[in-house]
């Protein structure tokens, strides 16, 4: 059985909560709280498997007693559940060490298979969350690197056409330009790469990866 604490401070949200912990075998409610401070004393006491928090509560709030409880019950799983949905809320909570976010709305089994997912170590989150979440990390990926960013596009083209085994006069053919500026290109890039000639310049190039593409 799934030990679980419950944190909030509207009666009829916790008499739910109770109802539907009575009906399952997979959990039992051992404590009740309304406020922070009891959050932690109980928490400390009676060593839940899983919290359900919520998070504005009177006296201390649901994020400050999380980051008490997880600092000093690491293996104890705090699941919030609560109605606030901002992104300030959900990454507090996370930072707090919440394990998961569930919206109060959330029908019965939903409620319990994210009990049970706490309580087993995972996390979990409301669907409109989950969605909030990969949105923001797929904002803040990190910019691709680039290969040999100081050269322009084209000497990067005359580069791939060089790691090829193409030729001046090929690489003048393939871009219709004379071979003079072929030269003069590849003149610029020896000079940017720092090497004294084409197989110093193909060496790097396929050090970077380049000289994939087919011709």
């Amino acid at each position: 059985m799934i030990k679980v604490l419950v944190v909030d401070d509207h009666p009829l949200f916790s008499e739910g909560i109770a109802t539907l912990l009575q009906s399952t075998d997979i959990a039992e409610l051992i404590g009740e709280a309304t406020n922070g401070e009891e959050a932690i004393d109980l928490a400390l006491r009676l060593k839940p498997d899983v919290i359900l928090m919520d998070l504005n509560l009177p006296i201390k709030n649901g994020i400050d007693a999380t980051r008490i409880i997880t600092n000093s019950l690491p293996d104890v799983g705090i699941l919030v559940l609560t109605m606030f949905d901002d992104d300030d809320s959900v990454f507090s909570a996370l930072k707090a060490g919440a394990r998961g976010y569930l919206l109060k709305g959330a029908n019965r089994m939903e409620t319990l298979r994210a009990i049970q997912a706490i309580a087993n170590g995972e996390s979990i989150f409301s669907p409109t969350i989950a969605v909030n979440l990969l949105d923001f990390f797929k904002v803040f990926q990190p910019a691709p690197t680039l290969i040999f960013p100081e050269l322009t596009e084209r000497e990067k083209d005359i580069l791939e056409l060089i790691v090829a085994g193409k030729e001046n006069a090929d690489i003048a053919r393939h871009f219709g330009i004379t071979l003079k500026t072929v030269r003069n290109h590849i003149s610029n890039i020896y000079s940017k790469l720092q090497v004294a000639d084409r197989a110093e310049a193909i060496a790097q190039a396929k050090n970077k990866g380049m000289g994939k593409k087919r011709f």
